[in-house]
């Protein structure tokens, strides 16, 4: 089955639970119609580079997937209908890397130092 990376950035004010509620609900989509999710991540709460319908923030979330084609068209269809989703995007890649994203090793590192 084809593999895809699939990021979607929900609206600023709806809380973290809520967020997690649609993780769960989307990726019910992708395993009803006989794809898996094999990693999900959530990013948090992340400034956008310009406003999206009103909102400067908001909060990003990742999955990998391996599911046919129909699958993941009926995950964009449902996104689209869906108004806490701002934006969303889907990748397809040869293989998925197992590893915790850039974005969550970015977050982890702390090489700057602090200044006071």
């Amino acid at each position: 089955m084809p593999l895809y990376e699939h990021v979607f950035i929900a609206r600023q004010d709806i809380s973290p639970a809520q967020v997690e509620g649609l993780t769960e609900t989307l990726a019910k989509i992708v395993t009803d119609n006989g794809g898996k999710i094999e990693k999900s991540e959530y990013w948090g709460l992340r400034n956008l580079q310009y406003k999206i319908k009103k909102n400067r923030k908001g909060h990003y979330s990742l999955f990998n997937i391996e599911a046919p084609a129909a699958a993941v068209q009926e995950l964009e269809r449902q996104e689209n209908i869906n108004e806490d989703i701002l934006r969303s995007l889907t990748l397809r890649v040869e293989e998925h890397n197992s590893e915790p994203s850039p974005v969550l090793s970015r977050r982890d590192r702390n090489d700057k130092p602090r200044r006071h």
